[in-house]
């Protein structure tokens, strides 16, 4: 008689159930403008303008960690006064891993120095050449899968736009 010993390893991925919620806005001239991302109701990222939150001009990057619905890191691009921010945008988006959930969002005036960063959202499926001076766009991403993006953009300067996105948690 033989004795073995079974060895089995199961592997268990839990995802928290992670709704994001973000609004971008574009300049106006009058009027208090915010932009905010939000994680399962906690807001993680603010930009207002005309009021007492920092006025980050351009696209603002979030990464989110599914497993917990948290922060990972944030990065503002300003397109609208650097000319060189558009190419760092375009790196940094290259070199963000496949799979990582990104949340982009605008504030003021993310298009006047854009247009070398719009291959590198396009092929995050986010088309935003259609934006006019002073719009906004907001968009959530899956690296590497196109498909899964949800993107919300006002063409020029006209409110905030805003979006939801809920993503279910699985085992």
């Amino acid at each position: 008689m033989y004795n073995f010993k079974l060895n089995v390893i199961v592997t268990c991925i839990i995802v928290a159930n992670c709704s994001i919620e973000a609004q971008a806005y574009g300049w106006v001239s009058t009027g208090n403008l915010v932009g905010f991302v939000k994680l399962n109701n906690v807001t993680v990222w603010e930009s207002a303008l005309r009021l007492t939150a920092p006025n980050l001009r351009g696209v603002n990057i979030l990464l989110v960690e599914l497993f917990n619905c948290s922060l990972l890191e944030s990065r503002n691009f300003d397109t609208g006064g650097s000319t060189a921010a558009a190419s760092e945008l375009s790196t940094y988006l290259q070199q963000v891993s496949d799979g990582v959930i990104i949340v982009g969002v605008t504030a003021d005036e993310p298009t006047g120095n854009l247009a070398s960063a719009l291959p590198a959202l396009q092929q995050l499926g986010v088309d935003v050449s259609d934006v006019q001076r002073r719009g906004s766009f907001v968009f959530v991403a899956q690296k590497g899968l196109p498909a899964n993006t949800e993107l919300r953009k006002s063409g020029s300067s006209s409110s905030q736009t805003r979006l939801t996105v809920t993503i279910p948690g699985i085992n």
